[in-house]
């Protein structure tokens, strides 16, 4: 069985549903971190199940491969225009498909290689191009779930990725669309995670915990400060029941989906009492997931390049 060496979160840290500023980063506009405050990481290795022979879902793991060839085999990632005004509708399109939500919105994207970030590649007309995110994480809390997507139904600021999908007073969701779905719907983030190079992804792969081996003891809310906002992750500490799945190879014309928060899952649902590990069969909430790094196996490998869309859907 293949295996890799994970940047989890140290025990020694204390865990935590909500925000206490204990751990965080600073992001500029160009998408540029500054250092880590507050993390200590803990190295563990882990055993990786093969996600192509398990069958993994959305609803039970929190991630699923798609086979999803693209319209244009030349399409151009590394253009914002074309990607915000072609490929966030295909990206929609395949979020209501996986999931039987009746809409889907698309409102960011990142393009990630560990070669691009290294030499200042820039997105044309977007942000510098992103390194691998290389520490077990969550995009979304109890906290941020719920403020990002009232702030998706608000007007779009000067930054915002989704800017010229609207006209100047419009907004991405209706606010009360936004405010039905917190309340008493449903509504999920979900990124489509993609390979934009010719050839299958060899260093930096994407590993993924599913969500059903995931409880709250376990997390750690690590805060982003932008200019404008705080935005909220789970950082994870180590627990041997997790389970993680990786999808050797990953080709351009695949597509994995990654849920990032659900509001129908246990935990989002019981505001963190309940994890989803304790809920077999109940919509999984979100999937740790890490980019990994083994110097040894990968020497020489082609630097990866992939792009996630931010998508939310709404039911």
């Amino acid at each position: 069985m293949a295996a890799a060496t994970l940047n989890y979160l140290d025990g020694s840290i204390p865990s935590s549903l909500r925000r206490n500023g204990k751990l965080r980063l600073r992001r500029n506009l160009d998408g540029s971190d500054s250092g880590f405050e507050g993390v200590v990481l803990d190295k563990r290795r882990v055993e990786l199940i093969d996600g192509r022979e398990a069958g993994c879902t959305l609803a039970r793991h929190g991630f699923e491969l798609r086979d999803r060839p693209l319209a244009d085999p030349d399409f151009d990632f590394l253009s914002t225009a074309p990607v915000i005004h072609a490929y966030y509708e295909d990206c929609t399109a395949l979020v209501r498909e996986a999931t039987g939500a009746g809409r889907a919105f698309a409102f960011d994207h990142n393009v990630r290689s560990a070669a691009g970030k290294a030499s200042q590649d820039r997105i044309e007309g977007g942000q510098e191009v992103q390194g691998p995110a290389r520490i077990v994480h969550g995009d979304y809390t109890l906290t941020s779930a719920p403020d990002r997507l009232r702030q998706l139904a608000s007007p779009p600021g000067a930054n915002d990725t989704y800017r010229p999908l609207l006209g100047a007073d419009e907004t991405l969701i209706p606010e009360a669309d936004a405010e039905r779905a917190i309340a008493e719907g449903r509504y999920a983030f979900i990124n489509v995670w993609r390979n934009i190079d010719d050839a299958p992804v060899e260093s930096d792969p994407l590993v993924l915990c599913a969500a059903d081996s995931v409880t709250p003891p376990d997390l750690a809310v690590f805060e982003l400060h932008y200019s404008d906002r705080i935005g909220e992750n789970y950082f994870s500490k180590w627990a041997p029941r997790h389970a993680w799945f990786t999808f050797p190879g990953l080709e351009r014309d695949e597509a994995l989906l990654i849920k990032q928060w659900d509001s129908a899952g246990p935990l989002a649902r019981s505001g963190g009492a309940t994890g989803d590990a304790e809920e077999p069969g109940a919509p999984s909430t979100f999937s740790f997931h890490t980019a990994y790094f083994d110097p040894e196996t990968m020497a020489g490998a082609r630097p990866r390049w992939s792009i996630e869309v931010r998508c939310v859907a709404l039911y």
